[in-house]
């Protein structure tokens, strides 16, 4: 026999706080001994295929305000333009970043990933899956990050070509070539990235 159903309601959200960062980076909190490092700092071996590239960053709020307390997490195909199932000992595809905390900046050592099929056939630009927290953000904010030097490739992507108001195109377009890119991410205002609802 079963026992009676109650309508439960879902709890609220509550922004991250200081406690993201000390669950997720405990070593970059001053709290040693839980992880040897912490996970998704390395994403690079001296085996990984691929260009090899640097990525950085800064979060930004709605009144231009830098944050020094954003998480960063990335997902990304690897050069042949394939997402892995499980990491390898080589290459993750998976990044966690804290932005520093004097100076906002968010970095990562990894390679640019390759072109990954639509799933009607065509190719997606090289791009880089990104997640964000930080204070004031009740659920993670999803965003992508295009590269300047790969416009060929930019101008054919399908979700690239989905987004309506085209001058909001280059808030997913990162800055550089030659293996160094830099990206700054505004969570509102006149500059606002572009974010997905995944």
């Amino acid at each position: 026999m079963t026992g009676p159903l109650f309508p439960y309601k879902e709890s609220p959200s509550q922004t991250a706080g200081p406690y993201v960062h000390i669950g997720l980076t405990p070593n970059f909190c001053g709290i040693t001994g839980v992880y040897a490092a912490d996970l998704g700092l390395a994403m690079v071996t001296d085996k990984t295929q691929g260009e090899r590239i640097t990525l950085e960053g800064r979060v930004f709020d709605g009144a231009g305000s830098l944050l020094k307390d954003a998480l960063v997490e990335i997902w990304q195909a690897d050069a042949d333009g394939i997402y892995h199932a499980r990491a390898t000992p080589d290459f993750c595809g998976w990044g966690r970043c804290p932005a520093d905390a004097e100076t906002g900046v968010f970095r990562f050592d990894t390679i640019k990933p390759g072109r990954v099929p639509f799933p009607d056939g065509r190719l997606q630009a090289p791009h880089i899956n990104v997640w964000i927290v930080a204070r004031g953000i009740n659920l993670g904010l999803n965003t992508r990050i295009y590269f300047e030097d790969e416009a060929e490739a930019n101008a054919a992507d399908p979700v690239l070509g989905r987004i309506e108001h085209r001058d909001r195109v280059a808030t997913l377009i990162a800055k550089g070539g030659a293996g160094r890119y830099s990206h700054d991410i505004h969570l509102q205002g006149a500059q606002e990235t572009i974010f997905f609802d995944i």
